[in-house]
């Protein structure tokens, strides 16, 4: 790893890959994903990253416990319901944070019947915030603060780049931005050197980290293990299409996850009270 000047260290690349799509759970509901939660420690606190195109009558009423999810839309436009209520309009470069905590039975449905693209990230929360109170942020895309540099412009859900400071709400500190390079334009990420990150490329080509390795649009690039405390950066050069990704990265939690189908906690203990907290109707 290096270090470069005032002992920042510039965060390379540690795997970059792509992955197929597949039918997902009916109804033309196709599914990519992108990270499925088989190595918790590489990812910490992230659990798992799906990217879906999906029509009515796929994500009916279900519910999730322990964990928040986040879910950016690429292309379409989402209603959002909990408890039989509507909490929500969201669309295409939007996102919505919600925290699970004790809790939630929700529902995201295509406002308009059509089908809706988008990308779902699940965040682990911390032991101490599992039973934390649901909430729900809708990070409307055209509101988010902007970074503005030669070349780029960089959307700011979480956290912050380069001073510029999202206000929403986090149990566990994440950054996520979203980054438009124009063709062959540079921009520098500054990131805290303990957290993981990834990016996911949602149009273009680039090349990433100290050592310039190259990716495309579909590609996920994985940043190599977090070494904290202290501060990184990523350095990101768009190719000859300009480039358009996603970045996340947060600081990991180093406890236990046993996640069984929508609830993730600490012990399987937890997991059979989950189940039957639902059950009795408790959430």
């Amino acid at each position: 790893m290096n270090v470069g000047t005032d002992s920042v260290l510039s965060r390379g690349v540690a795997s970059t890959w792509n992955s197929l799509e597949r039918p997902g759970m009916g109804n033309g509901h196709r599914v990519r994903p992108l990270i499925l939660g088989e190595d918790y420690a590489r990812f910490d606190p992230f659990l798992v990253l799906m990217e879906d195109w999906f029509g009515p009558h796929v994500f009916e009423d279900h519910p999730h416990r322990g964990m928040e999810t986040v879910t950016y839309v690429i292309d379409g436009e989402l209603d959002h319901r909990q408890g039989g209520r509507a909490t929500g309009r969201f669309a295409t470069g939007d996102a919505m944070w919600m925290t699970a905590g004790r809790g939630v039975i929700h529902n995201e449905a295509p406002a308009s019947g059509k089908t809706v693209h988008t990308l779902q990230l699940w965040v682990n929360l911390p032991a101490a915030e599992k039973m934390a109170e649901p909430r729900f942020q809708i990070l409307h895309g055209v509101d988010a603060p902007v970074r503005r540099e030669p070349g780029a412009a960089v959307k700011v859900f979480s956290g912050e780049s380069g001073g510029v400071r999202a206000a929403t709400l986090n149990h566990v500190p994440v950054t996520m931005v979203e980054i438009a390079l124009e063709p062959g334009a540079s921009f520098v990420q500054d990131l805290p050197a303990s957290h993981n990150g990834f990016l996911h490329l949602l149009s273009g080509s680039g090349r990433f980290g100290r050592d310039s390795v190259p990716a495309q649009a579909g590609e996920m690039v994985l940043l190599d293990p977090p070494v904290g405390p202290g501060e990184s950066t990523l350095a990101v050069t768009s190719g000859p299409q300009g480039l358009r990704a996603l970045l996340w990265a947060g600081e990991p939690l180093h406890e236990p996850v046993v996640a069984r189908g929508p609830f993730v906690m600490n012990s399987e203990a937890q997991i059979r009270q989950a189940y039957a907290d639902y059950r009795a109707g408790r959430f």
